[in-house]
């Protein structure tokens, strides 16, 4: 299966990239407190220049519950034939700076996100990437 690990984000590949920028809702998938997988439908971005991925949601929301607990996800997105998973951990954020960029990234790949005094930012950290050959060349892992 074609993965990359972003040990160089500058070297992303381009479909790879391109496909994390068009607008495609995903998966996010962690663990609930029984060990159980809680996935939810979420809006993901890239952020190459922070080497990282957000997803924003409500401080108080299941996934980030999870998180808190135990920082492992998957998040997921498919397009027909095509699809990509990130797989990594992540960090719940309620600092002004970490939620508006998260919120900034948001709003260039899907829309500008409605006010919400309890949102936090889901700061992931990418280990690797998973993808079908047309979203990730196998040249590229």
């Amino acid at each position: 299966m074609p993965h990359w690990q972003p040990v160089d984000w500058s070297a992303l590949p381009s479909t790879l990239d391109a496909f994390w920028t068009e607008r495609h809702l995903c998966t996010l998938s962690t663990l609930d407190r029984h060990g159980a997988p809680h996935a939810v439908a979420v809006g993901a971005v890239l952020d190459p220049e922070r080497q990282c991925a957000w997803v924003i949601t409500g401080g108080g929301s299941q996934k980030a519950t999870n998180l808190r607990r135990d920082p492992r996800l998957a998040v997921s997105q498919v397009d027909g034939a095509r699809w990509s998973t990130i797989i990594g951990t992540a960090e719940v954020l309620d600092d002004a700076e970490s939620v508006a960029r998260a919120c900034e990234r948001y709003a260039g790949r899907y829309r500008t996100p409605r006010p919400n005094p309890e949102r936090v930012a889901l700061r992931i950290t990418v280990d690797r990437f998973l993808g079908s050959a047309q979203v990730l060349p196998p040249s590229a892992g």
